[in-house]
């Protein structure tokens, strides 16, 4: 970078000094020490040809299995061809944010259009288009709900460890204060809501949670807007095709991972965070939100709208860092929506609803039975003697089961792209096995 970046050695010291520091290896005391290099032994350059055949060679180790009963975040859904035809087109491949609108208004539009889907599947009043995967999303929720007197946020047990894990770190950063509340039979302990703290800024569930299963979540948010606290949901959008949405629960933001809407499961992405809100929270949501306009001659265009207060212009003041566009990833999932259109996406969710109801019915035959009672969506937890045991026989036949949990469980997902079929199979091997 010595070339790009032209500060004279006295320059940087006058700046290291500014913050305190000796030296820029200071910066990364915080890291392990193992985890540092003094520098990187690399080979010497190949030819294209040998490029190409060495990473032809690594990817042969990948292994794709035919049939896939994992979920927990990351799921396996039908995407109609004609979404990679568009998305592909060299047009549109770019991440670039679109701040000149007279020439962005392509880009711009798509923005909307996913944003207006979004808003139809949560019942939400306004969403935005730049969050990295729900993670994030429900990390940066917890944020537009604080404010001076409140600075405590609640998540369920019931979230999906990665989430609460990424709550923690945004949380420290900013120091508020997250506590859990506790799981009781696979689901958020309603009692736990009779004594949420007087500073409790907002409440998070996930629908359907980590199990599986679904929450009451209308009764929760009555519990959490009781405190004078803000409701948060995090929701599967294929899941909300066919149950009630968050607005009807009574939440004051909608995230979740959009990851199901046209996004290939690869290995660790690229997601997309989907962020939702009421028009009283809109101006605390965070990132590109992209408005409808009218130009002097009355025709229709799109500008980003709330720029003024968004965080690369207010850095000192802002309550989020995410100052990035995820345009590429919505505009995927808008293609997604708008191909599979309402009906589409209900049958999607009907077929994984039913086809999850039908295995949960074969697995406890063969041996497993659900370990929670109660409604769910497509994933289920079932308890078993010897889980890796299970795991390993359909593995040799070419079958990804579902995930592990602590305990001898399995949480298994099915999605419409598994057929009874398969899930006969399954469920034959599953009993041989045990």
């Amino acid at each position: 970078m010595g070339t790009y970046v032209p500060n004279t050695q006295e320059q940087k010291e006058a700046m290291l000094a500014a913050v305190g520091v000796k030296s820029v290896q200071d910066f990364y005391a915080g890291v392990p020490q193992e985890m540092l290099v003094d520098s990187l032994a690399l080979p010497e350059g190949l030819s294209e040809l040998e490029v190409r055949q060495k990473v032809t060679a690594m990817a042969a180790k990948n292994r794709v299995y035919g049939t896939v009963l994992r979920g927990a975040g990351a799921y396996r859904h039908f995407i109609p061809a004609v979404v990679k035809s568009v998305v592909s087109r060299e047009e549109l491949v770019t991440a670039y944010t679109p701040y000149q609108a007279e020439i962005s208004q392509g880009i711009l539009q798509s923005i909307f259009e996913y944003q207006t889907m979004i808003c139809a599947l949560t019942g939400m009043e306004v969403s935005n288009a730049s969050v990295y995967d729900g993670a994030s999303a429900a990390a940066e929720a917890l944020a537009m709900c604080r404010d001076r007197k409140r600075n405590r946020a609640y998540v369920s047990a019931c979230t999906d460890p990665q989430v609460i894990e990424t709550m923690r770190t945004y949380c420290f950063g900013s120091g508020m204060a997250l506590e859990v509340l506790p799981e009781k039979d696979g689901r958020t302990d309603p009692d736990a809501l009779q004594s949420l703290a007087p500073d409790t800024a907002c409440v998070y569930i996930q629908q359907p949670n980590f199990y599986g299963n679904m929450e009451d979540a209308k009764a929760i948010g009555e519990a959490v807007h009781a405190t004078g606290a803000k409701y948060i949901m995090g929701c599967n959008p294929i899941a909300l095709a066919v149950m009630e949405t968050p607005a009807a629960c009574g939440a004051d933001v909608a995230v979740g991972e959009a990851q199901p809407l046209g996004l290939d499961i690869a290995f660790g992405g690229p997601y997309l965070g989907y962020m939702a809100a009421t028009k009283a929270m809109f101006r605390k949501l965070p990132g590109r939100i992209v408005g409808q306009t009218h130009d002097v001659d009355g025709n229709t265009g799109y500008v980003l709208t709330l720029t003024a207060r968004e965080q690369h212009i207010r850095r000192e003041k802002a309550s989020s860092n995410i100052c990035s566009n995820q345009a590429l990833c919505a505009f995927t999932a808008g293609v997604y929506m708008t191909a599979m259109g309402a009906g589409g996406l209900r049958q999607a969710a009907a077929l994984s609803m039913s086809k999850a109801h039908y295995f949960a019915d074969q697995l406890e035959k063969a041996g497993l039975k659900r370990l929670y009672g109660g409604e769910y969506f497509h994933e289920f937890v079932t308890e078993c003697a010897n889980a890796e045991k299970i795991l390993k026989a359909l593995e040799a036949q070419d079958i990804l089961g579902g995930l592990p949990l602590n305990g001898n469980k399995i949480l298994w997902c099915v999605t419409e792209l598994v057929s009874r079929e398969e899930l006969d199979r399954v469920a034959a091997i599953v009993k041989e096995a045990c």
